[in-house]
Order: C-alpha cells, then structure tokens, then sequence
C-alpha cells in the first residue's frame, strides 16, 4: 500500500507489499519468527507486537495529553493580560508562540520525513506545539471571551463526527483523494508563509487578517483538516488490517494531533472572526 501521505510514506510497514499475506493464516510474518524449534515459529517480541485501535488511541490520548498540558502550563504561567495591560506582555506572549510555532514546524517536518519514528520527536512536538497553543490561545481569549472554550469543543465535535461519518458510510480512501488532499496542504502552507513574507514588507493579502478573506481562508482551512482526519482514519484501519508494528501508532498518533490542531486554530480564527462582526 503506498501512501502519498509524507507522514506515513516515509514508514516502511505502511508501504510494504503482501502485508496481509498471513493474516488470518494462523502464521506470523517469517520476518518475526525466531531461531527456536525448527518448524515452530516463536512469539514476536514486545516491539513487534502488531498496532492495535487500542495502542493508537493510547498513544494518541498520550500525545494530545501533552499538547493539553503544555498548553495549560503556558497559559497559567505567561503574564496576565487584559484592559490597560503593558503592550510589552502582548508581544511576549506573540513572541512565545511564535518560538513554539517555530520548533513545531521543524520538528513536524523531521518526523514526517523520518523513516523509523521516535516517540521522543512525536512528545517534543506536542510539547512545543502546546505552547504555541497556549499563548495564542490566551491573546484570542482575551480579545473574544469564550471562544477559547468554544474552539476546543468544536475540534472534539468535529473529530468525533467525521469519525462517525467515516465509519457509518464505510468511506473508501482513494489515491486521488490522498493526492488532493495533500497537495491542499502544502498549497495552503506555502500560501501561508508567502502572506507572512508579504506581510514583512506591509503588503499582506489578509489570509490571516479578520475580514471576509480571512474568514474564507480560515473556512478552507478547516474542512481542509476534516479530510485530513478522513486520511488519518484510513491509515490507522489499513496499518491495523496490515498487521504494521506497534510502533508505527506513534505515526498515526502524530498524524491526528497534527490534524486537531490545524481544526483547532482555524475554528478559533473562524469564531474569533463571527463574534467580531457582531
């Protein structure tokens, strides 16, 4: 099964032909058998123990736990801000979420790109991508209160109903989806870091602005993330059909955390951008 998908591409077990062929045989993969009596294929060991829906939500459950806390923790201890506080304050906490924004992106890229995954990567990210999170989270809510609350209940409704959906019409994933899919997301990310150039020289397009551009973009941007969490549920049933190692639920853990959270900044924009027209 190849995956267009840079997040499982990079996964040997995700891609490997006939990994199906002993499934429901009664037989493991040769590759896991050991030196023991000849004829008798031995138990696979812990780390080649196949993925589970139950060790995906785990280590999904895990993931997102960090995000939530680093979050919290950033929020909690980054300076009050309200009516007549010290611009200095505002800027700080821009300045802290830009600097987690920063190290997520790098560390997105290295474990899209990383052939064998390390959980290691897959917590450091959540844990800079909380604090992204939780410092932009904290400028939105002082700005629109509620919408923080708002936000994080809408991107649980929205992966709670597009698996319901995925599940109750049995969606089929096809290459063609996958490929449009993904090219959606980088064409997004590139126009993004094209409006932040712009914006360097005050020529800014308004992607990220709070008018009616900024509204579309914010729109596409989250029906962008609900296919995105349609690939990451499509892999995660092929990969357990597919009988992949344990491990690779970090892959899939990481894939749906980076799915929520680009649900969650874009829904946040998109109440943020409501509650100001009113």
């Amino acid at each position: 099964m190849q995956s267009n998908n840079p997040v499982f591409r990079r996964s040997e077990e995700f891609n490997r032909p006939g990994a199906t062929a002993y499934a429901g045989s009664g037989y493991t993969d040769p590759a896991t058998w050991g030196t023991g009596t000849p004829g008798v294929p031995s138990a696979p060991t812990t780390a080649q123990q196949p993925m589970t829906i139950d060790s995906v939500v785990q280590k999904t459950a895990a993931a997102l736990a960090v995000v939530i806390v680093t979050a919290a923790i950033t929020w909690v201890m980054s300076p009050d801000v309200g009516t007549g506080t010290d611009p200095s304050s505002i800027s700080g906490l821009f300045a802290v979420a830009g600097l987690g924004a920063l190290g997520a992106f790098a560390l997105s890229m290295v474990n899209s790109f990383k052939r064998v995954i390390s959980p290691a990567l897959v917590l450091l990210f959540c844990a800079f991508e909380g604090v992204a999170l939780g410092a932009i989270s904290k400028v939105f809510e002082l700005a629109y209160p509620g919408v923080v609350p708002a936000a994080v209940l809408g991107t649980f409704g929205a992966f709670a109903g597009t698996l319901a959906v995925y599940k109750f019409f049995n969606i089929k994933v096809g290459s063609k989806f996958r490929t449009m899919v993904i090219a959606a997301m980088f064409g997004m990310i590139g126009i993004g870091l094209i409006e932040m150039v712009l914006g360097m020289f005050g020529a800014q397009i308004g992607l990220f602005g709070m008018g009616g551009v900024g509204l579309l973009f914010a729109v596409a941007g989250l029906v962008l993330g609900v296919f995105m969490l349609v690939l990451d549920f499509d892999f995660v049933e092929q990969g357990i059909a597919n009988r992949i190692p344990d491990r690779e639920g970090w892959r899939a853990a990481f894939a749906m955390t980076v799915s929520l959270v680009w649900i969650y900044t874009n829904l946040l924009r998109i109440l943020a951008i409501l509650r100001g027209s009113d």
